[in-house]
């Protein structure tokens, strides 16, 4: 049986309805008493897509999640709806008023896209996934805009539209993750031809992608969500060469301008660990450079600084105490000062935070942050706690 095919029945929908809030501890009995009235196939298929919506919620968010469809692979790699929501919104900034999306998945950018005003041809090879993408647009209210084709994106025409959108698998059944960007399905060298061939395009890759992977008709954007990095996003038709951190809510977007490496310096009374996007996107300098600070290390990713300056592209510490890396010094610092709550961050060190934390045995009512890096290639025990928003 079609799992899918049999969910979008009436028996299926209600089925649906009927599990929706099914805890997972009680999937069994549920599962007993409703399959003497109803076929175990589509009772299996109801609690799985149950499963499946009530993971999906981090993502999409409940009122979306519980109207949706989903596979499992569905889950795992689509595009949170924040995220989406800004892609979208860029492109419509940009006057584009049809998307060819390729390797579409379950339709997550696809619904993103058609709220944002936009025409989509959604094509995806599996039969499954079109089909709960297809689902998905007509349980959202934008079949109108979206239209579903199962086919092999390589052998789609795009002309006719504004741009291309193309979001390769970079996972595999057998090898998990995938980390070649050429081991993309498909392969990045085809989506960046594809991407040359339409007026703008958008390629979604892993934001570890290696910066000399990125062509030189590209813009790089990287994107976090909450502090979280989510992707990487190869922009063509916007601004050749141009790279950019996009960090969401907002959004804020911190350019590169192209900067030397900053300066090394003494430790400050702040430290200020840049979000994840800006390191990715390599543009601490310009982080920096905002902040007027400095390196503790040339090769360590932590901002230094004697003022504290507001900012959205960096979390701000303020620092009591720099000790050389010694456990027992340490441990009888916390001591002292009665910590129980620690926060172990690490950046060019070699300790895990888990194994440091059983070693000093935390106890009492304050709490305090503990960075282990190296400071001017010194290995480095740097204590303090989140600073206080700047005035002034």
């Amino acid at each position: 049986m079609n799992d899918l095919a049999s969910l979008l029945t009436p028996e299926g929908r209600a089925l649906l309805d009927a599990v929706r809030d099914t805890d997972p501890a009680d999937e069994l009995a549920v599962a007993t008493r409703l399959r003497r009235e109803h076929p175990a196939e589509l009772v299996s298929a109801a609690l799985g897509q149950a499963r499946l919506r009530q993971r999906a919620v981090a993502k999409f968010g409940a009122a979306d999640a519980g109207r949706m469809f989903f596979t499992p692979n569905g889950v795992e790699q689509s595009t949170r709806a924040s995220v989406a929501a800004y892609r979208a919104a860029r492109m419509a900034e940009l006057g584009v008023g049809s998307v060819a999306d390729l390797c579409c998945g379950i339709g997550g950018d696809a619904i993103a896209l058609a709220r944002a005003g936009i025409r989509v041809l959604a094509v995806d090879r599996d039969p499954q996934t079109a089909a709960a993408a297809r689902a998905n647009a007509e349980a959202l209210g934008l079949g109108d805009l979206i239209e579903v084709r199962e086919a092999d994106v390589t052998e789609v025409d795009t002309d006719g539209y504004d741009a291309v959108f193309v979001d390769p698998a970079r996972r595999s059944s057998k090898r998990g993750r995938i980390f070649d960007p050429e081991a993309y399905s498909p392969p990045l060298s085809w989506a960046v031809e594809a991407a040359l061939k339409a007026p703008r395009a958008a390629l979604k890759i892993a934001p570890g992608v290696p910066h000399e992977a990125v062509p030189a008709e590209a813009e790089a954007e990287w994107i976090s969500d909450g502090g979280d990095v989510k992707e990487a996003v190869l922009w063509f038709g916007t601004a050749p060469g141009a790279v950019r951190a996009t960090l969401l809510p907002g959004p804020r977007s911190l350019l590169g301008k192209g900067l030397p490496d900053p300066r090394v310096r003494p430790v400050g009374r702040y430290l200020y660990e840049p979000d994840g996007a800006v390191i990715r996107a390599h543009l601490v300098a310009e982080a920096a450079e905002e902040l007027q600070g400095g390196l503790l290390d040339p090769t360590i990713a932590y901002v230094t600084a004697d003022e504290l300056r507001p900012t959205p592209y960096a979390t701000a510490y303020e620092i009591t105490d720099q000790l050389p890396f010694n456990v027992k010094k340490l441990k009888a610092l916390l001591r002292e000062r009665e910590v129980g709550i620690l926060t172990v961050k690490k950046r060019g060190s070699a300790v895990e935070p888990e194994e440091l934390r059983k070693k000093v045995k935390p106890s009492g009512p304050h709490s305090a942050t503990v960075f282990l890096t190296r400071v001017a290639g010194a290995p480095t025990m740097l204590i303090g706690a989140p600073a206080g928003p700047a005035t002034g």
